[in-house]
C-alpha cells in the first residue's frame, strides 16, 4: 500500500481525509505551515493506533523551493504515491507577492498544484490506482485573465481564489493530455461552502461574509463523504469535474484544451524566468 499526501492537510478536509487514509492503512504525510497542527495531527494518529505512519512537513508551499524539497522528500520517502492531496490555499484580502516574484495566491493556489502535479508523477504512476484530488473550480469560476494572470489590477481577494480555482481546471486538462499514457486519473473538485477555518486575512467586510458561511455551511464530515466515491477506484475516467458531490459535464468550452495548452507554456515561462538556475521537473513535458 502506497503513501497519500495531502497539501492543507492540518486542518478542515485535508485533516479529515487524512484520518480516513490512516485508519484505511495508508501512510499519510500531511503538510502544512503550523508546526503545531502538525504536531496535533500526529498526536491523534498515535491515538488511533497509527503514529507510526503519521509524518508531518512544515512547508511554505508558495515558495517554489519549498515545492521543490517537497518533491523531493516525498519521492526519497515514499517511491509509491497513492493519493495526491492539493488543498492548500490561503486567502488575502490586500495583494502581496512572495520572495519569488509572484501574487501569493497564485504562487499557493495554482503554481504550487502546478509543480507537485506535474514533480510526484512518478511515484503516482507506481500505484495500483493513483489519484490526485486538486479543490480547484470544478467549471464554476469566471474567465481567464489572460492579460493579467497575477491580477495586478483589479485585485480583490475573493476573486483571486476563483481566478486560481479556474487555473487548476485548466490545470487537470492540461496534465491528463501531457500524461495521456499515465493511469493517473484527476479529480477537480469543488466542495461547497464547508465549515472549516476559512484560513486567511480578511478585510472588515469579506471577515462578515465569512462568519455568516460558517454558519451556513456544511460539514467536514458531509463534504468527505461528497469527495470519497470520486477517489476511490475504479474511478470515472481520467479527469473528472465534481461540484459538491456531483459530477460535472466537462464542456469544450470551459475545460478547453487550447486554453489548457496555453496555461502550460505561459506557466513553465514563468517557472524559469525569475529563477534560470531552478530546474523544474516537468520542463520536458509538452502539450500535444
Amino acid at each position: 500500500m502506497g503513501a497519500v499526501v495531502i497539501t492543507g492537510g492540518t486542518d478542515g478536509i485535508g485533516r479529515a481525509l487524512a484520518t480516513v487514509y490512516l485508519r484505511r492503512g495508508h501512510d499519510v504525510l500531511v503538510v502544512g505551515r503550523s508546526t503545531r497542527k502538525g504536531q496535533e495531527f500526529i498526536t491523534a494518529a498515535t491515538d488511533l493506533g497509527a503514529g507510526d505512519r503519521a509524518h508531518y512537513v512544515t512547508a511554505d508551499l508558495s515558495r517554489i523551493g519549498e515545492n521543490q524539497r517537497l518533491i523531493q522528500a516525498v519521492t526519497t520517502a515514499f517511491p509509491v504515491v497513492d493519493v495526491l492531496v492539493l488543498g492548500a490555499r490561503y486567502h488575502r484580502s490586500t495583494r502581496t507577492v512572495t520572495s519569488d516574484g509572484f501574487e501569493t495566491n497564485f504562487a499557493l493556489f495554482y503554481l504550487s498544484r502546478f509543480l507537485l502535479s506535474h514533480g510526484l508523477v512518478d511515484p503516482l504512476n507506481r500505484a495500483e490506482n493513483p489519484v490526485i484530488l486538486n479543490f480547484g473550480g470544478a467549471g464554476q469560476t469566471g474567465p481567464v485573465r489572460w492579460d493579467d494572470l497575477q491580477l495586478e489590477h483589479r485585485y480583490h481577494g475573493v476573486d483571486a481564489m476563483g481566478h486560481s480555482a479556474r487555473l487548476n481546471d485548466l490545470l487537470g486538462v492540461s496534465f491528463t493530455t501531457i500524461h495521456e499514457d499515465s493511469p493517473i486519473r484527476y479529480v477537480l473538485n469543488h466542495p461547497g461552502v464547508v465549515v472549516t477555518s476559512f484560513a486567511g486575512e480578511y478585510d472588515a467586510v469579506t471577515a462578515a461574509q465569512v462568519a455568516h458561511l460558517k454558519q451556513v455551511g456544511k460539514t467536514v464530515a458531509d463534504s468527505v463523504a461528497q469527495i470519497l466515491p470520486y477517489l476511490d477506484p475504479p474511478g470515472t475516467g481520467r479527469l473528472t469535474a465534481v461540484l459538491e458531490g456531483v459530477r460535472v459535464p466537462l464542456e469544450p468550452s470551459i475545460f478547453d484544451h487550447g486554453a489548457a495548452a496555453r496555461l502550460h507554456e505561459v506557466t513553465e515561462r514563468l517557472l524559469v524566468k525569475p529563477r534560470d538556475q531552478l530546474e523544474f521537473i516537468g520542463r520536458t513535458a509538452h502539450p500535444a
